[in-house]
């Protein structure tokens, strides 16, 4: 097995595949390409084979594989797998990266239907559950959104959480990528390994699947978005901004770029939220990229802005941890985040320090107008002890990561 899953099992995601399995749903894995999907599968079958499930009723196939080009065909992949397909017992079906396969839903749609089938499938853009294809599998399937490592997962790698601040500072710098842990003392290989990433999805999936010839604006626009992480936004804002810099460009041509950044979880969209009206409202959204150490190889120094960054680190753990999270506004205050699950709601304001007394009440303003009685939490990277301010909690960010308090 590869180096990241001997050292990190990805427990939680596994958890998920683990409840689901002999279910009748397709399992539907999307996130970044390297996020550890690919892993996560590999995983998952060393799982099944500990608890008595053959190599015979197993069937693995990822579609970047050149061994596999040809089964990128429907009828070749279908009549291949239909083959293989043992009489007995369950058979587990594992297709890797299936948005090379052309027609897909139908293949997946045709294995969901035989009793003896469980179906699980990876995917490196949203676009493979577009309208279409969810029509198509509309009721069927489960999806499972993957993120690269989380903060507590990376402290996990290095053995104990002594020196977390430290830990933290390597982990905003050196990326999330499960593969970077192997590449933690060779900067040099750790740029590469990122640019690689970058270059596969931006320059190559995303300017190949959106038929984009100005490769060069489509990266100003990522550089721009990746430099404006929790700032609101408009795809007015962005269009004028590349138009004054001398390169000019359309609304339209800028949502179009930017729904392919979000479609590829290079970006992730936080909408605005009206609390006391309780709307969604349409305009300035803010971005979070999926990744620091993406950023900070793109922007290198520039990138340094503290408060942002934790902002975009936390944002990423809500939607770990199962939260629709958006942007909050009450009367002419912004709350960072408001954070929705099926149980309740959860209100978060983010910033680096709260030790100056202007500072904090600029923080507590904005929840102290929220009249619910949901959670309210400070997060800051102040290692002070916990305090209550009438029933709204400043806690350590590095403690939530992971998950001591």
């Amino acid at each position: 097995m590869s180096f990241e899953s001997n050292i990190i099992n990805r427990q939680e995601y596994l958890d998920k595949l683990i409840a689901l399995r002999d279910k009748q749903l397709i399992k539907v894995i999307t996130g970044i390409r390297r996020c550890g999907k690919s892993t996560l599968m590999e995983i998952f079958q060393n799982y099944l084979k500990s608890n008595g499930i053959s190599d015979d009723n197993i069937i693995s196939i990822n579609f970047e594989d050149y061994d596999n080009y040809d089964l990128r065909e429907p009828s070749k992949l279908y009549s291949y797998i239909k083959e293989k397909l043992s009489d007995t017992g369950m058979n587990y079906i594992f297709l890797d990266e299936i948005q090379h396969v052309e027609d897909f839903p139908r293949i997946v749609d045709s294995l969901y239907i035989k009793k003896n089938v469980d179906v699980y499938i990876t995917g490196s853009n949203a676009y493979m559950l577009s309208s279409e294809i969810a029509t198509l599998l509309s009721g069927r399937y489960v999806e499972i959104k993957m993120l690269p490592l989380s903060f507590k997962e990376y402290v996990e790698s290095t053995g104990d959480t002594k020196e977390l601040s430290r830990k933290y500072a390597d982990y905003i710098e050196n990326s999330s990528f499960p593969y970077t842990l192997e590449l933690r003392n060779t900067p040099k290989e750790l740029y590469n390994y990122l640019e690689g990433i970058y270059n596969s999805i931006v320059v190559k999936d995303i300017a190949n699947r959106k038929k984009i010839t100005d490769t060069m604006m489509l990266e100003s626009i990522t550089r721009f978005l990746f430099d404006n992480i929790g700032n609101p936004m408009s795809t007015k804002k962005i269009a004028d901004t590349m138009t004054s810099m001398g390169r000019k460009i359309d609304v339209k041509t800028v949502e179009k770029y930017v729904s392919a950044l979000t479609e590829s979880f290079v970006m992730y969209q936080a909408k605005r939220y009206n609390v006391k009206g309780k709307q969604y409202l349409k305009t300035l959204e803010k971005y979070y990229a999926v990744d620091m150490g993406l950023r900070y190889m793109l922007l290198g120094t520039r990138s340094t802005d503290v408060g942002h960054i934790l902002e975009n680190v936390v944002y990423l753990e809500l939607i770990r941890r199962g939260y629709d999270v958006y942007v909050g506004k009450i009367d002419d205050f912004e709350v960072d985040f408001v954070a929705m699950n099926k149980k309740q709601i959860e209100y978060f304001q983010v910033a680096a320090t709260v030790r100056d007394e202007n500072t904090l009440q600029r923080e507590l303003l904005p929840l102290q107008k929220i009249s619910d009685n949901y959670p309210k939490v400070i997060l800051t990277l102040d290692d002070d002890p916990d305090a209550d301010y009438d029933g709204i909690r400043r806690i350590n960010v590095l403690d939530w990561l992971i998950d001591k308090v």
